[in-house]
Formats: C-alpha cells, structure tokens, sequence
C-alpha cells in the first residue's frame, strides 16, 4: 500500500463519514462537491472533508482506492457511497436518509424532506 492508500484507509475508518472534495465544505472548489457538502450540511451531519487539491497524491489515490473516476467521493462507515449524481438521487429518495438511519449516522430529518420537497 502507498502512503496516499494508507492515508485514506485510515481517513474512512476512522471517521463516520468522510467527504473527498475539491476545497473544503467551507469553500468548496467544484460545484459537484459543493453539492454533496452543501446537502451534508443542510441536513446537519458532522464530516470530515478532504481537499484532494491540496495533495496529489491524494487526489489519484482515491480514486485508485474506491475504484471510482471522479470527486467528489462520500463514505459512510468506511464504505464507498458514490459521487454528486449517486448522493443527489439517494437524498432525493430517500436512501440516505436510510443509511444514515442504519449506520447511526445523526441528521436533521426535516432538512433532509425539505431537500425532497424543494426537488419534488
């Protein structure tokens, strides 16, 4: 394992939820992960956030690691959820919420049906 996957392994497991992002959730530099941030946020989930900018090695190394091509990534309990399209329609359906609710993950339900009923 390289460093970056080492890195990254211990990120995932050592936080409930982990957000890999371009920027951070306070300035995000992408509006995909703005998205996700921005839904994490409304919705009042504690994250952890990960600027892939600011390391290369990192940026590669993710992608490597859930075998996914693009960022933004969200992990929830060490799992690999998915990028801004999978995290928009699992918010819009419901799914997080579902998630969350298993792996003892707390959120606002309300900010999250508001979300719903705003894309509705």
């Amino acid at each position: 394992m390289t460093d970056a996957t080492t890195q990254i392994k211990d990120t995932v497991t050592s936080n409930d939820v982990v957000l890999f992002m371009k920027g951070t959730k306070d300035a995000p530099q992408c509006g995909f992960s703005s998205r996700v941030a921005g839904v994490l946020n409304f919705m009042g989930v504690e994250f952890a956030d990960v600027n892939v900018l600011a390391d290369e090695g990192i940026r590669q190394g993710i992608k490597d690691y859930s075998d996914w091509p693009t960022i933004p990534q969200l992990y929830v309990k060490g799992e690999f959820v998915g990028g801004c399209d999978i995290v928009t329609e699992m918010t819009l359906s419901g799914e997080l919420d579902q998630l969350f609710d298993k792996e003892g993950v707390a959120y606002n339900k309300e900010a999250a049906d508001k979300i719903r009923e705003a894309n509705g």
